[in-house]
């Protein structure tokens, strides 16, 4: 059980990087501070939508493992 979760702990942040690394940039910090740029509200959809739902289930699954691991440790 305790090699199985410890292989998770280093598949799943791999995988959470990785989804991070793929979702779109912006137009960088420019339009934080009022530069032209416009699309502060966007709406995602397709692949990106996809990306985005992983990296939130992978957040997720990051946090459950270590929880899972530190309750395994005591």
């Amino acid at each position: 059980m305790f090699s199985i979760l410890l292989i998770l702990q280093i598949v799943v942040p791999i995988l959470l990087i990785i989804c991070i690394l793929l979702q779109q940039r912006g137009t960088a910090l420019g339009s934080a501070f009022g530069g032209s740029g416009g699309g502060f509200y966007l709406k995602r959809r397709g692949a990106e939508q996809k990306i985005f739902i992983a990296t939130i289930v992978l957040s997720a699954l990051f946090l459950i493992l270590s929880v899972l691991s530190l309750m395994g440790k005591s």
